[in-house]
């Protein structure tokens, strides 16, 4: 691989993980209560049918997960020159109380630093932070941006009462403005709970479910519109909100109580940055489409059996233009980092 190829054109998948087996366990030493009770809810939300079979693709993949060979032997494999790794979503634990919440997201930042320092010309780290305990969200922002160097932030759909639209999340959205921080926006869990209990429902539906309530709180609230410099990456291609994009608009022309943003809902898709895991050509086509090429970057979930075993191909394949192709598998991504750097 060519020092030209790693650093001009590098292709980049921006959504693979790492699972950190030593922070589940502090948590669960440190809280084993809370942990008993949040493992209870996991299992209700996913059914036994899906536990036993995300327990084998667990163990499948582990080494992938958690071994730094591993990892760049499958990056190779793939035609992956970088990944922005960021920690599986089951580290989010939005259960934790303040104290140790905090303490989660310094630990999450530290290994996922830890992470990434054994090869940094190919690995981007995202550290987390609490999102369920507002008044702490800059200081573990700051952490992970300054104190260990990471691009920025993974944050979920949702924790606990605190959704996106939350005024008490201004600070950490100027904050991640002022940083050039990316936010990566990736659901864990959905809030409807055992409803989504069977053939995996529970991630076909309420991941894209989750994506687009998510992000319509964050349009429809105006938080673009403070803060149109904001880095927001979202996971599943934004779920079900770029395809059904026009029944927003409509609401926003049609019902006072949707008029929190200063303009049609459709046009804030252009100032958002989505992931290639759609599993549809026409999916990503559309996405192109409405959001635009420079909007989209490529991404596999890696290494989950949820997305493409090879996104570089899928991308190739999607039937666009290669302009197109270019900006997603590379340029896109190094211009998002190029303006944290600029900032």
């Amino acid at each position: 691989m060519s020092t030209e190829s790693m650093i001009d054109h590098a292709t980049t998948d921006v959504h693979a993980h790492v699972l950190l087996p030593s922070l589940q366990g502090a948590v669960q030493n440190r809280a084993p209560e809370a942990f008993a009770e949040a493992q209870a809810l996991d299992a209700r939300r996913n059914g036994p049918e899906s536990l036993a079979a995300s327990g084998v693709m667990i163990r499948e993949r582990f080494a992938r997960l958690t071994d730094l060979g591993a990892r760049l032997a499958a990056m190779d494999a793939q035609g992956v020159d970088r990944q922005w790794v960021s920690a599986s979503p089951s580290h989010f634990y939005p259960w934790a109380e303040e104290g140790l919440a905090v303490w989660i997201a310094l630990e999450t930042n530290r290994l996922v630093a830890e992470h990434v320092a054994g090869n940094p010309e190919r690995l981007t780290g995202l550290g987390v932070v609490p999102l369920q305990h507002p008044s702490r969200l800059v200081e573990c922002l700051d952490d992970a941006v300054l104190g260990r160097g990471l691009a920025g932030v993974e944050i979920s759909s949702f924790a606990g009462d605190v959704e996106l639209s939350d005024e008490r999340l201004e600070p950490f959205w100027a904050r991640a403005v002022e940083l050039g921080a990316i936010v990566f926006l990736h659901p864990f869990g959905c809030s409807l709970d055992e409803r989504l209990d069977r053939y995996y429902l529970s991630n076909t539906v309420g991941q894209p479910t989750e994506n687009a309530v998510a992000l319509s709180h964050l349009i429809f609230s105006g938080v673009f519109d403070r803060h149109p410099a904001l880095k927001l990456l979202a996971a599943h291609g934004g779920g079900y909100l770029p395809t059904a994009i026009g029944r927003s608009d409509h609401a926003w022309r049609v019902r006072p109580e949707a008029r929190g943003c200063a303009h049609e809902p459709s046009s804030y898709l252009r100032s958002i940055w989505f992931d290639t895991v759609v599993h549809d050509a026409r999916a990503l086509r559309y996405l192109v489409e409405v959001a635009g090429a420079s909007q989209v970057l490529m991404g596999s979930d890696f290494p989950f059996d949820m997305g493409p075993e090879d996104p570089v191909s899928f991308v190739k394949g999607a039937g666009l233009g290669g302009g197109e192709v270019a900006r997603i598998l590379a340029g896109n991504a190094e211009a998002l980092l190029a303006v944290r750097v600029a900032r």
